[in-house]
């Protein structure tokens, strides 16, 4: 199979459902209102491309390589980031829905999550160094031997984050959510203002 190189291409309007992307390298493309759920993305290979108001639910990242992809206003549930290329995984996320979606294992250090769904999302045994969680909800969401050491989560809410068994170290939070690194030790915090 050939694969293909397309570079500075917008994709818009269109249905490709339970069909597949062409194999090959996307450079500076952007992919607007396109529904991809269900479909193979495995072994392409997107560079400085940019997602928007997509559903990219349910697909396939098998060694996917994913270099500087913005991904906005999109709808992207169910994804294994742990399969993707992990060499020089870097994106970010914008209004995205991104529940029960997994990062196990993946290296995301400075990832910006910004109003994002984060529900269920399993980042056990990742590299959140740095990272930044802007006004996401976490709910439900697994964080175990997690590294989150400088991120920042001050907006965020929702979580349960176990400081022993996670690296916290320098990692940024609000006090009106510091129940969420304290929950798991049955105390009571109450407001006494």
């Amino acid at each position: 199979m050939t694969k293909v190189y397309i570079s500075d291409k917008v994709f818009e309007k269109a249905n490709f459902k339970n069909e597949h992307l062409a194999k090959g390298e996307y450079e500076n493309c952007e992919f607007r209102h396109l529904d991809y759920s269900n479909t193979d993305f495995s072994e392409i290979r997107f560079s400085d491309c940019v997602f928007v108001s997509c559903n990219l639910s349910m697909i396939n990242l098998s060694k996917t390589a994913f270099y500087n992809v913005k991904f906005k206003d999109s709808k992207m549930l169910g994804l294994h980031f742990d399969i993707c290329n992990n060499i020089g995984l870097s994106f970010s996320f914008e209004n995205c829905q991104l529940n029960h979606s997994t990062f196990y294992k993946t290296k995301i250090s400075k990832t910006i999550f910004s109003n994002t769904q984060l529900k269920d999302v399993d980042f056990t045994n990742c590299d959140l160094l740095g990272a930044l969680f802007e006004h996401c909800d976490l709910l439900g969401a697994t964080f175990d031997n997690t590294n989150i050491e400088k991120a920042d989560l001050r907006t965020s809410f929702n979580y349960s984050i176990h400081p022993e068994r996670n690296r916290i170290k320098k990692a940024k939070f609000s006090i009106s959510s510091i129940a969420g690194l304290l929950d798991q030790y049955d105390i009571e915090i109450e407001n006494t203002y």
